[in-house]
């Protein structure tokens, strides 16, 4: 093959630039070149790390210098608000590209099996996550009237739901949450906050840093029951072998000996309760049955046939990401994934990220995930198992795409959205102001 070898990745967040750095790091970027183009349903790139992380969290929105670097490459364009399939389909895609790499992510909730999830005012976590985020394709307005509120699950996410809530809108304005946003927050009437996990400190996902921030408002009261802490042989092993899980459970320890203060939100980080049933009334959430559980000496836990009903107003669950089945491609329905061999699900169709490993691992192991799904497209390529796209060219895939009338960003449209939501930010003296209406974002785009 004598010109560039194209490629199409499809999904802009961390997976997908990743896999498009380590395909221009490698040899084939210099003979005979490589030319990668990112395709990506929202107006503005970056998947979950503008969509799926918490405004209060800029240090690690900072990845996306990384990411804009990678981004700005001559070998890449962007084509935003391009969706697959309904505007380009797999048979669509390998006509214009010699391989693609799924990178589609996990944006839905994975279902909680118990009684009663499906009431009023039990929510998922990520829809929750997408409001404050300010996706544009959810409502605008979130109800915010419970005044005790639980958060199913113990990792990162349930503790940003929680903290959200838990936070005045007054202390999220400073970040570039949308207007709408910041205006629904000041109607929220949450006052305790209860997060449960069915396992105990030593078994929780939190990253400990993320843990500490909690304790940091002034206006969240971070309480842990004492009968919480406890260990046994599995836990003990867990701390000993993994330095992040004995960060959290030392954190957990410091925080459940302490006096409780008086700062008016209170927040409980609840351990060995299993939740059952979401109690109802009249259709709408009133309460959470839990059982206790205790340790079986492994870090697995098991029932005690203890329950608890706690008064609960709202139920969000924070119990895990799941993909969207993609067109075309297999998929395991368990896992929530596309199965593979290496990244390789036949040679010229590829995923990487949380489409081929489930929505597990921090962001530093999306690099790894990437370079592991390169590798092996790069050794298809190079045992001819391509079979070539029939029209390479890559002014083909603009003239296609204006044809099927679909209106696209680019990677100077995001650069000039970018611009406009710092101007709307510094007129409010915040570093942005996100816009949230997908045709305001294609205007301020010049779609």
């Amino acid at each position: 093959m004598t010109r560039p070898l194209r490629i199409a990745v499809v999904g802009s967040g961390p997976a997908g630039i990743y896999a498009a750095d380590a395909l221009l790091k490698s040899d084939v970027a210099q003979d005979p070149g490589v030319s990668i183009d990112v395709l990506e349903r929202m107006p503005a790139p970056f998947g979950l790390i503008r969509y799926g992380v918490a405004p209060d969290h800029p240090r690690i929105k900072g990845i996306v210098t990384a990411l804009h670097q990678v981004m700005d490459k001559p070998q890449i364009r962007l084509f935003g608000n391009v969706d697959y399939p309904a505007d380009l389909t797999l048979d669509e895609l390998r006509r214009f590209y010699d391989a693609v790499v799924f990178a589609t992510g996990a944006n839905a909730d994975r279902e909680l099996g118990i009684p009663g999830i499906g009431l009023e005012g039990s929510y998922g976590a990520a829809d929750f996550v997408f409001w404050y985020d300010g996706h544009p394709d959810v409502p605008r307005t979130w109800p915010l009237t419970a005044e005790k509120v639980a958060v199913l699950g113990v990792g990162n996410v349930a503790l940003d739901v929680a903290r959200i809530l838990a936070k005045t809108a007054d202390e999220l304005l400073p970040t570039e949450i949308p207007g709408n946003v910041h205006e629904g927050l000041k109607q929220n009437r949450a006052k305790e906050i209860h997060v449960f996990g069915r396992r105990g400190p030593a078994q929780a996902k939190f990253s400990p840093m993320e843990l500490r921030e909690l304790d940091h408002s002034p206006n969240i009261e971070v309480i842990v029951d004492p009968e919480d802490i406890d260990y046994d042989e599995g836990s003990i092993a867990t701390r000993r072998g993994n330095k992040q899980a004995d960060m959290v459970a030392s954190t957990l320890e410091n925080w459940a000996i302490r006096d409780v203060g008086d700062r008016p939100h209170k927040l409980y980080l609840h351990f060995f309760e299993s939740p059952v049933e979401v109690l109802g009334e009249d259709g709408r959430v009133v309460g959470l049955r839990t059982e206790r559980t205790e340790l079986d000496g492994t870090g697995n836990v098991r029932g005690t046939g203890r329950f608890r009903d706690w008064d609960i107003d709202s139920v969000y669950r924070a119990v895990g990401y799941y993909s969207e089945e993609l067109q075309k491609l297999p998929f395991d329905v368990e896992s929530g994934t596309v199965p593979h061999d290496a990244g390789r699900v036949e040679p010229g169709l590829y995923v990487t990220g949380w489409i081929k490993r489930g929505p597990v691992g921090l962001i530093g192991h999306t690099k790894g995930d990437a370079n592991e799904t390169v590798a092996s497209l790069l050794a298809d390529h190079a045992a001819g198992e391509f079979t070539g796209a029939a029209e390479p060219e890559p002014e083909a895939v603009d003239a296609f795409l204006r044809e099927r009338g679909v209106r696209y960003t680019t990677w100077e449209g995001w650069q000039r959205l970018d611009a406009r939501e710092r101007e709307l930010g510094g007129e409010q003296g915040r570093e942005r102001v996100k816009i949230v209406p997908r045709e305001e974002m294609l205007d301020a785009s010049g779609a």
